[in-house]
């Protein structure tokens, strides 16, 4: 092969991973299908109430929120999670199992965080400052 055939292969080649990454990142979802609900990082609270149990999670200065339902099935599940001096971000809906993950960056801001599942509920006040 020559030089001109290598570089067409190499733009070609470059090209298809750009598209697919593309498509990637644009493909619809719901948060409860996302990688499974987890979150990165290490578990540093778990904030148990009587319908479910909310878990936060720590990783390089951002902080992710699930709600987790006791039963499946359960009705409208939230989780919310606000860094101090910002808005929230909150996951909200019909799902089966689990709300969330939903994830904000804190650095070192003490954040609030919310969870429900049917009737039941927890707010945690500013925690991890």
């Amino acid at each position: 092969m020559d030089g001109g055939a290598i570089r067409r292969f190499t733009v070609l080649g470059a090209a298809a991973l750009t598209l697919s990454g593309v498509f990637a990142l644009a493909a619809p979802g719901t948060a409860e299908a996302a990688t499974a609900g987890r979150c990165a990082g290490r578990q540093v609270r778990a904030l148990p109430f009587a319908t479910g149990t909310v878990h936060l999670y720590r990783h390089n200065g951002y902080v992710c929120a699930t709600t987790v339902a006791r039963k499946p099935g359960s009705g409208v599940l939230l989780v919310s999670v606000q860094a101090r001096g910002n808005r929230p971000v909150t996951d909200r809906g019909r799902y089966r199992y689990q709300a969330g993950p939903v994830t904000v960056h804190a650095g070192h801001r003490c954040v609030k965080v919310r969870g429900a599942a049917g009737r039941g509920a927890v707010s945690s006040g500013w925690i991890l400052c």
